[in-house]
């Protein structure tokens, strides 16, 4: 099997080397990674200018390449570098990311993205994640990703991520695996003004998670709260198709 890894902390982080590790086990790894930190870069691409790629020492990794491009480029490129060498990836792991990817914050993801653009290049794909920006704990996480790669793969197909979050914590501490849904990711949020040294006035973003109470624990956020890990199927397709035949008599057409 040749598994594609790549995530948004960038390729020298703690979290890719440790799944790095983790699935050389079962296949043969390519990481195309990030050159440096891209959180929160969702799925945005690079146009307009180009794209550094470097070939780069990987302990575990057949081939590692080092890229100037945000998450959902390293895929959307990697995977056509490779091809181009006659390697055709078969499934893309995407992680493991320094803080948690639940609810509506997958929208903002580059770890999330980076497993979208696997999905969309064809290729079933996974996002792992452990809810800590100070993450140590990656060994559940890791678990979970090998889980899916013996007995998921034969099971997914290209419209299928599956994304995995774990708290940080020992393997022990953890209450076990909930299958769930997204929720609200919401946070008591502010822009911290600041004086730059050009003396112009910046912004911070800041802010902390809501806890939610009376809420179902089918939740991804919820499972999180309670001390679960949760696995959460996602698709690419947006469509709220409850509502195409209710807005054709809206008249919006005039």
């Amino acid at each position: 099997m040749n598994i594609l890894v790549t995530n948004d902390d960038g390729i020298n982080a703690a979290g890719i080397r440790s799944l790095v590790t983790a699935l050389s086990s079962e296949g043969d790894i390519y990481v195309c990674a990030p050159h440096t930190q891209r959180s929160a870069a969702g799925h945005g691409i690079t146009v307009g200018k180009p794209i550094e790629v470097e070939e780069v020492e990987y302990d575990r990794a057949a081939k590692a390449y080092s890229i100037t491009g945000t998450p959902a480029d390293c895929v959307k490129i990697g995977t056509k570098i490779l091809l181009d060498q006659n390697i055709k990836i078969d499934m893309v792991f995407s992680g493991i990311n320094l803080g948690g990817n639940l609810g509506t914050d997958t929208l903002y993801s580059g770890t999330v993205s980076a497993a979208i653009e696997g999905s969309l290049c064809g290729i079933p794909s996974v996002a792992v994640s452990v809810n800590s920006h100070h993450a140590t704990h990656f060994e559940l996480a890791c678990e979970l990703a090998l889980g899916v790669c013996r007995n998921g793969f034969e099971k997914m197909d290209a419209r299928t991520v599956l994304n995995i979050n774990t708290p940080d914590l020992p393997k022990e501490e953890i209450k076990g695996v909930k299958y769930t849904r997204l929720g609200a990711r919401e946070y008591k949020e502010w822009f911290r003004p600041n004086i730059g040294e050009n003396g112009k006035t910046q912004y911070w973003y800041e802010g902390n998670p809501v806890v939610y109470e009376g809420l179902p624990d089918d939740i991804d956020v919820i499972s999180m709260q309670d001390g679960y890990a949760s696995i959460t199927p996602l698709q690419y397709d947006m469509t709220n198709y409850d509502l195409i035949d209710e807005i054709q008599k809206w008249r919006l057409e005039g």
